[in-house]
């Protein structure tokens, strides 16, 4: 058994299966880890998430900050914008099947020293933490009147963590954390603003998995979500957003030997 993680698929569709067929991906013997952001601003969100469903027993996925958005336009928590794709999942015989199984996911996966997530992780975070409170975080999505949890989840404060937190502004935290975290200011703040590439970030902010007293250091942490950052390779990070949905690439790596796959974006996706 092989097990490849994949990078931001974001309804590129054609690109995914283009990079199934590269790494010879066969179910029942391989494992998919995806991470995050499955659906939005490309073309075939819904036929990502049909695929994704019906090959479940072979992926292993963490919520996106676009997987995030999509619930709540789905359950009308918020409104679409102009650049939302989602139109037809959203209206989709089997969308509520769909977006059930979507809810299910968890913010993050840990197996054999290598911890899954969307964006990153705070650093006063030791894997067991991070467990704990995307674990925290299902249970609330998973509960039947899970869209007023959405509902709060949205706004860029508190930006720094601490345990006494409340249970509301806690869950903000941890989402935007695992879901959209790219850098953090000197004082250990989340920093909303930077998206851009590693060279150019600010001399007053590092990126979160450069943070000295990073908690998680000694194990290997696959992210995507940051596509300026491109494909990092290095012993205690693997990022793997390679802006499938910005044209240029979809991207994989083989976990056994950390071997890199890598397909250009099929126009049909974009």
């Amino acid at each position: 058994m092989a097990i490849y993680a994949i990078g931001d698929i974001q309804g590129c569709y054609h690109s995914f299966l283009a990079l199934l067929k590269k790494i010879k991906f066969k179910r029942g013997r391989d494992q998919l880890w995806l991470v995050g952001d499955l659906i939005n601003r490309g073309k075939g969100s819904l036929q990502v998430l049909r695929w994704c469903y019906k090959n479940r027993s072979s992926v292993t996925a963490v919520l996106g900050n676009h997987d995030l958005h999509g619930l709540a336009i789905k359950y009308k928590v918020i409104e679409p914008d102009d650049e939302d794709t989602l139109s037809h999942l959203i209206k989709a015989k089997d969308s509520d099947l769909l977006f059930k199984w979507l809810r299910s996911l968890p913010l993050a996966h840990y197996e054999k020293k290598h911890l899954l997530v969307h964006a990153g992780i705070l650093p006063q975070w030791t894997v067991k933490d991070v467990l704990k409170l995307s674990k925290e975080i299902s249970t609330q999505l998973r509960r039947k009147k899970f869209e007023d949890f959405l509902s709060s989840i949205y706004g860029n404060k508190p930006n720094k963590w601490s345990s006494t937190l409340n249970k509301n502004d806690k869950a903000r935290i941890v989402i935007n954390a695992m879901t959209r975290l790219r850098a953090l200011s000197s004082a250990g703040a989340i920093d909303f603003t930077y998206k851009g590439e590693l060279k150019n970030m600010p001399k007053k902010l590092k990126a979160w998995f450069d943070h000295p007293q990073r908690k998680t250091k000694d194990n290997i942490i696959i992210f995507g979500h940051w596509s300026a950052l491109g494909l990092v390779t290095r012993g205690d990070i693997f990022a793997i957003d390679t802006g499938c949905v910005w044209g240029r690439a979809l991207t994989a790596i083989r976990l056994d030997d950390k071997l890199i796959f890598s397909v250009k974006t099929n126009s049909k996706d974009i």
